[in-house]
């Protein structure tokens, strides 16, 4: 018998659609990869020769639960340079990426009953994680023609005597949204404590994004290196927390995970240190492809009237073409051999709508968007 918590479990539709794209290539299909939202860069040089060094030194050995102080040290500078904010060291938790730090929090946050208030659409992952600690999802919708942004005022409505926790993720995943530092300001003012998902900082291309640390301390904030260092299968990132919940987050890193990756630990201070002028490189290069891509998608006629100015996802509305998006994201798959993402995969909110990645080469991402094109045409002309 499957335990309740695991047999709910929504699958994460993006994955499968990657694992049946996997499958036609397999069989000889040429696909173009636009659903998956993994760099398609290497680590920053720096990082390798970290690696590289950290296991000739043998530094192959745990490190303290919280992970290494030398690493929790880097975090609170790369914050206080970045934005201004003083953190002590004692609330960075090092973890082998922000799943791990993310499956913790709520486990040290939330009893049976309580609720989480998140935005639709949404990180797909964020309602397993609030109902497998048996806590409720509470969602608050954000529309296209707001660019995405949440109202404070919807979320204060949402607000019971249950809600521990509002969770934002600016930049955003899967619609690029960047929140603004007056609505972040306006919500960390609305009481419970606020969870800030920052893996996508440091890819943002118009304006500046702000941590919420700036506007309060009854904050956790999800970070990491998977997206702006490129660093996705090395697994690693970290949880800044407040100072209450650190002891209940050790006690958790001991006994489920012992500590964090020692080598990875290495490699993610040299990204943190040295990897500034690689990072830039890589934000200036997908911005090339987000205005092309944007360009590319009106083009074809997908709706996008607010363009994303983060992460690097185009999220486009396709309910003119079918209003089904799971659908019309597998017949993509398997007539054009396009990988993209269903909208539904974030929520209801997000039906009729497609999650295009351009974390993938310029010259991919023009043949997969040509396929697309053609594909729309013949489903037309096939309509007429």
């Amino acid at each position: 018998m499957i335990p309740k918590r695991v047999d709910e479990m929504s699958s994460f539709i993006v994955m499968d659609v990657l694992e049946k794209a996997k499958e036609m290539e397999r069989a000889g299909t040429g696909i173009v990869h636009l659903e998956i939202g993994e760099p398609d860069f290497g680590v920053p040089g720096c990082v390798q020769e970290a690696l590289c060094k950290a296991v000739r030194d043998g530094h192959t050995h745990y490190t303290h639960s919280l992970g290494m102080i030398e690493l929790r040290e880097a975090v609170c500078e790369y914050y206080e340079e970045k934005y201004g904010v003083l953190i002590d060291v004692e609330r960075v938790i090092i973890s082998s990426g922000t799943s791990p730090a993310m499956l913790s929090m709520f486990s040290v946050l939330l009893e049976r009953g309580d609720e989480v208030i998140i935005s639709d659409p949404y990180y797909a992952c964020y309602p397993n994680f609030i109902r497998f600690m048996e806590g409720k999802a509470v969602t608050v919708p954000v529309y296209e023609g707001d660019g995405f942004q949440y109202r404070p005022e919807a979320i204060r409505e949402a607000i019971t005597a249950k809600t521990k926790a509002i969770v934002i993720n600016s930049p955003s995943n899967p619609t690029g949204s960047v929140l603004t530092k007056e609505r972040l300001a306006a919500i960390s003012k609305l009481g419970p404590c606020i969870i800030s998902d920052e893996i996508y900082h440091g890819l943002v291309y118009e304006g500046a994004e702000h941590t919420v640390l700036e506007f309060t301390d009854n904050a956790f904030v999800l970070n990491g290196f998977s997206k702006a260092f490129a660093m996705t299968g090395l697994r690693l990132g970290y949880l800044i927390a407040p100072r209450r919940f650190v002891r209940p987050l050790q006690k958790i890193q001991q006994n489920f995970f012992l500590s964090p990756n020692s080598v990875v630990q290495i490699a993610g201070i040299a990204a943190l240190k040295e990897a500034n002028d690689e990072v830039a490189r890589m934000r200036a290069l997908y911005n090339e492809r987000r205005r092309y891509m944007i360009d590319r998608l009106r083009e074809i006629g997908f709706g996008i009237s607010v363009e994303p100015t983060g992460a690097f996802y185009v999220f486009a509305n396709a309910g003119h073409i079918l209003n089904d998006s799971y659908t019309l994201a597998f017949e993509i798959l398997e007539q054009a051999h396009v990988g993209v993402t269903p909208g539904i995969d974030f929520g209801r909110g997000g039906e009729g709508y497609l999650r295009f990645s351009y974390a993938n080469s310029m010259e991919n991402i023009a043949e997969g968007l040509d396929r697309i094109e053609r594909y729309i045409k013949s489903r037309e002309n096939r309509k007429k």
